[in-house]
Formats: C-alpha cells, structure tokens, sequence
C-alpha cells in the first residue's frame, strides 16, 4: 500500500476531512474520494462531518445577521442623533417647521421602506414642500422624483409641464404617470394628484426624529 495512503487512512481515522487531508499530504480531494468511497466507516464521518460543517454554517450565519442587526441600529441611532444636533438651528426657520407640519399630516410614514413620499393635490403644498426639501435639506434635483396620478380627461404632457415649472424640477425626473380608472371619468382634479419622492432611509429617519422633536418642542415650549 502507497505511505500516503496509509497516512491519509490514519487522519481519516482521525476524523480528518478530505479537505485537511488534501493540505496536509498533497492528495487530491478526487483521489480520497476514490479511496474511502463505499468504506463505512470513512461514509459515516463524511455524514457527520457533513452535519458538522452545516451547523457551523448554520451558526455562522446567525453570527453574521446579529453583527449586521446591530451595525444598522447604531447607524439609525447615529441618524437620529443627528437630527436631534441639527434640530436647534433649524427650528427658527420657518420653512423648516412648514415641510416638518406637511409631512406630519400629509408624508409616508412607514420607516423602513426609505422614501420620503408626499402626495397631494394641492400645487402649492407641493411647491411649499419642494422648498422644504431643496433650500432647507439642500436635496439636489437629481435626487428628487415625480409622479403623476390623473383622471381620463386630463393630459399627460401639459400636467407634467405644470408641475414641473411649478416646483423647478426637470420633466425627465417624473416617472411614467398613472390613470385613475373608475366610474367618473371627468371628475376633474385641475392639474392631478402629484407624489414627490426622495429615496434616503437616513433623510426618512432625520424628518421622523425632527417631527418628533417639534411636537415635543410645542407641548412643552422647551
């Protein structure tokens, strides 16, 4: 019998798998296969091996998930803290405070899909919240998106136009509009429903914080 083999029968023995063996003696994992194929013994320490190696991963896993869990909590926590720092000078503006209000009562709640989402039909809340966005939050153009929700009747071209002149934003920054299609047709909204979106979890969890912080700032006067 080849000394390598009987070395390798001995770490296999041992509970060696093919691939401490293949660094230890230079075999080829294909090699080992072809040796301790169809012998019991080797078959039943490759099983156990086998659950070992899948509980290890197993347990690695969790491992991973619970260091990533808390790498993110404590990047939402340092953006809420942020908000907090930030929140003593901003609460004198008062456009800062009109975006604050607007999104309290009219933005997208929801926290963990990351989008700061207003919707309304009235252009002016709309424009007052663009402001918000672009001179207080300083959000350029390019991360900012529209979209319109129309009845049958109205035109898809000059609404976009609208909105468009209307909160200084480039037409390529809407999306494709959507139709509402119900039993009135002509129940006109003059320039449609407009959505105005800005895809940041950060932003989402500063504009939550500071609502949070206004209100405690208004009930308490502190």
């Amino acid at each position: 019998m080849r000394k390598d083999k009987e070395k390798a029968i001995e770490l296999r023995i041992q509970g060696k798998s093919y691939s401490t063996i293949n660094r230890e003696l230079g075999i080829s994992k294909s090699t080992l296969s072809d040796w301790f194929k169809g012998v019991s013994w080797s078959e039943s320490l490759k099983e156990r091996l086998t659950a070992k190696q899948i509980e290890t991963s197993r347990e690695k896993i969790i491992l991973m998930n619970l260091a990533n869990k808390e790498k993110w909590d404590r990047w939402h926590e340092e953006c809420r803290n942020e908000a907090i720092v930030e929140f003593s000078d901003l609460k004198s503006n008062p456009l800062f405070i009109s975006g604050l209000m607007l999104y309290w009562g009219e933005g997208d709640k929801n926290l963990k899909n990351g989008k700061v989402r207003i919707t309304n039909s009235d252009p002016e809340m709309i424009k007052i919240f663009c402001m918000f966005l672009k001179k207080v939050l300083i959000i350029p153009n390019h991360k900012i998106t529209a979209r319109l929700l129309l009845y049958p009747d109205l035109i898809d071209g000059p609404q976009k136009r609208f909105w468009s002149k209307l909160i200084e934003l480039p037409i390529e920054r809407f999306r494709k509009s959507t139709y509402i299609i119900g039993r009135h047709p002509t129940r006109r909204l003059s320039y449609g429903v407009c959505s105005i979106d800005v895809y940041s979890r950060k932003l989402k969890e500063k504009i939550l914080k500071w609502s949070e912080l206004y209100r405690q700032y208004l009930i308490s006067g502190v």
